[in-house]
């Protein structure tokens, strides 16, 4: 699936070196930086997992393309924490009309974290299982629904813990009583329209 580089290793080492240097400088004088840390988390889990399970399941090129582009967003939510990234100074700075009301980028990383984590699960899903077609689409739904819950769980749990501007800039509500709820709704769409284009292009996996 979506294999066409003559080293199946080029283009993931490709995407993690791109990855490391834009992470170290981005790693420089973050906004927040004890946010920063906690927003890094993920990363130093996710990221040595991805490298020390490579070898035993490789993703597609495609797959490690989408992991790519949603590390690159996350990295930059936590330079600038989530809640005060610049984009509309930038969209400004390009001749666009002013942005006004709240800033909407952790809306944005929560539905891209649907729409280009969920192709990782399904091959993850296809590698370990051989499901009817319907199953095919359920399961990497429910497993990243469930992911979106338990995030939320933990921002929220982390915003009790560590209080004060550090917990609200974490949680990054922005007065939204909702917002949580919010991100799983914009999550769980993001994973709707990735299932809904794999199934309507005929690039869901098979088990190899």
């Amino acid at each position: 699936m979506y294999r066409n580089c003559a080293s199946p290793w080029r283009w993931p080492l490709v995407l993690l070196a791109a990855y490391a240097a834009l992470w170290i400088a981005l790693a420089i004088e973050p906004v927040f930086r004890q946010d920063w840390l906690l927003e890094n988390l993920i990363v130093l889990v996710a990221l040595p997992l991805l490298v020390l399970t490579a070898r035993r399941f490789r993703f597609s090129n495609f797959a490690y393309a989408c992991l790519f582009v949603f590390f690159v967003f996350h990295a930059v939510g936590a330079h600038y924490t989530y809640s005060l990234v610049p984009y509309a100074d930038w969209w400004q700075s390009l001749g666009g009309a002013p942005l006004e009301g709240r800033n909407h980028y952790d809306r944005l990383v929560h539905f891209l974290y649907g729409l280009l984590v969920t192709p990782a699960a399904v091959e993850l899903f296809a590698r370990y299982g051989s499901y009817p077609r319907p199953w095919q689409f359920l399961f990497p739904w429910m497993f990243m629904a469930g992911h979106s819950v338990v995030y939320e769980l933990i921002e929220y749990a982390a915003a009790l813990v560590f209080g004060g501007d550090l917990g609200q800039a974490y949680l990054g509500t922005q007065g939204d009583v909702w917002d949580g709820q919010k991100d799983m709704v914009l999550a769980l769409a993001g994973t709707t329209v990735t299932l809904a284009c794999l199934g309507a292009g005929g690039k869901l996996p098979v088990r190899r």
